[in-house]
């Protein structure tokens, strides 16, 4: 049996990992914490868990001699690389949700997250954990960075087109729309119902939203030159999912058909990668899954072609990706606790 501990068990992730980890078979959840609410059962906050599955929330300070097989940060920026490194020194794995080790370098990171790294030393040995690209690195991981929510979605869905270099990466263009819970649990004026409700609208958009740099670092692995991405993201009155659109501009002459033909070969061995052939790609379709719907369509008498992937935020965006890079660092089936 796995040993499973959860930082940061209130927020939305956290909740999410804590409700898909619970009833995984091979895993048993040592403790989850809360600096807000720790002596409470998580079901005094989040009544949908099931009691015979609940726990008594703890601080970080009941638990930081505590010992399991693996954690997993649920966590703002900078929480998980100022205590990462006592869990590793004594041997516990770590799959950090949070973005503060899914950056190569340092400087990277700073540049985004406007702050310095303070762990930058485990950087070289931390695997980006996007199991369809990395699993075998992922296997042997004593570190593992989740990737973000909006970085999934774009790098699955544009994988298969630079892997094979048929699209200039100079010219990619992102709209990703993300339901509410994509923000996070805390309070914001923004994120109010009055406020979100019957409308939607972009933030952040060009070149200046954090996932940027990581959407283009991990293209540049894929592509072999750095890829420049205008991005838009929007948010839209739902509580979860996220649809991507990429536009981008061919560098061969394949068809729509030959393109579809492209993504089945490069997914028909990935469980949770769906090539969506008789639709498109909708957020309903893969919503508390850990899926990722995803199809390529050409513009006809174009260079020109479209992407659409969907995903849930909270589970291939998230939580459920990390419960998947569990189960390959153990050598499980990917999808125990997931299906």
């Amino acid at each position: 049996m796995i040993t499973l501990g959860i930082i940061g068990a209130t927020g939305y992730t956290g909740v999410e990992l804590y409700r898909l980890a619970s009833q995984h078979p091979d895993i048993r959840i040592d403790f989850a914490t809360s600096e807000q609410y720790h002596g409470q059962p998580l079901r005094h906050i989040f009544p949908h868990i099931d009691p015979n599955y609940d726990i008594v929330l703890q601080s970080s300070s009941e638990i930081a001699d505590t010992s399991t097989d693996i954690v997993c940060f649920c966590t703002p920026d900078g929480i998980a690389m100022a205590q990462a490194p006592q869990f590793l020194e004594r041997g516990t794995r770590v799959v950090d949700i949070s973005p503060d080790f899914r950056f190569d370098t340092p400087e990277v990171y700073t540049t985004w997250y406007k702050r310095p790294h303070t762990s930058s030393s485990l950087l070289k040995s931390t695997v980006y954990g996007i199991p369809e690209l990395n699993r075998d690195r992922i296997r042997d991981a004593r570190l593992v960075g989740n990737p973000g929510c909006y970085p999934t979605s774009v790098v699955l869905g544009l994988a298969p087109l630079l892997e094979e270099r048929l699209i200039d990466p100079q010219q990619i263009i992102v709209d990703a729309k993300s339901g509410v819970t994509g923000a996070g649990r805390g309070l914001k004026l923004q994120n109010l119902f009055v406020e979100v409700n019957d409308s939607i609208a972009a933030y952040n958009v060009g070149h200046s939203h954090r996932h940027v740099g990581e959407i283009e670092q991990e293209l540049a692995k894929l592509g072999g030159v750095q890829p420049f991405v205008v991005f838009s993201p929007h948010l839209v009155p739902m509580n979860r999912g996220i649809l991507s659109t990429m536009y981008v501009r061919l560098t061969s002459d394949l068809s729509s058909d030959e393109l579809m033909t492209l993504y089945t070969q490069r997914y028909k061995d990935e469980s949770f990668i769906r090539v969506s052939h008789s639709c498109m790609p909708a957020t309903r379709f893969v919503s508390r899954t850990n899926y990722c719907d995803v199809r390529i369509d050409r513009v006809e008498g174009t260079n020109q072609a479209i992407v659409t992937s969907a995903i849930d935020n909270l589970v291939k965006g998230a939580a459920g990706q990390a419960l998947q890079n569990i189960n390959v660092m153990y050598r499980l089936d990917e999808g125990t606790g997931l299906m």
